[in-house]
């Protein structure tokens, strides 16, 4: 149980760094949206090498269009938003309100017993929520919309010449 604590505890250090890694890569919107250099590829050969090139250039801004989606689908899925808030919400009390087992009537609630009733109600709560239509549903819509992207948005020409040494 305290290995789960420390992995839970080291969470948020881990989302700010990636969070600083992703966001240091973002483009600026104009080149993301710049419309000027879409064009439908000629052959699937040279779809997959814009997929390739735009992926890694893009690939802060399409981190955040996954982070923007997920924001999207649960608030559209309250269901699933209450569920999750409910579990969070459940180890946070449990955890802050109740660390020591406690007498109640001729009964003693430990905290395993609380934890067995979260996973119960939660999982009960989750299994009416579908978590796995929203997963499937995001990563059919980000991979429809980032693909899509990569593939119509024409590299620059400087990208030809990025394998290429100077002498």
């Amino acid at each position: 149980m305290a290995q789960v604590l420390d992995i839970a505890m080291k969470i948020p250090e881990r989302i700010r760094s990636m969070r600083q890694e992703r966001l240091s890569s973002l483009r600026p919107l104009s080149e993301f949206f710049d419309h000027q250099r879409i064009s439908r590829p000629q052959d699937t050969n040279e779809a997959f090498q814009r997929i390739t090139y735009n992926t890694r250039h893009f690939s802060g801004n399409y981190a955040v269009v996954v982070a923007l989606l997920t924001v999207y689908g649960m608030i559209n899925d309250m269901l699933l938003l209450f569920a999750l808030v409910f579990l969070v919400a459940g180890f946070w009390a449990i955890n802050r309100f109740a660390p020591e087992p406690m007498q109640v009537g001729e009964h003693v609630i430990t905290q395993k017993s609380l934890y067995t009733g979260l996973f119960v109600v939660g999982g009960l709560m989750l299994w009416f929520a579908s978590p796995f239509g929203f997963v499937f549903w995001l990563v059919g819509s980000s991979a429809f919309l980032i693909l899509g992207h990569a593939a119509f948005i024409e590299p620059p020409v400087s990208s030809e010449y990025t394998g290429v040494e100077t002498v």
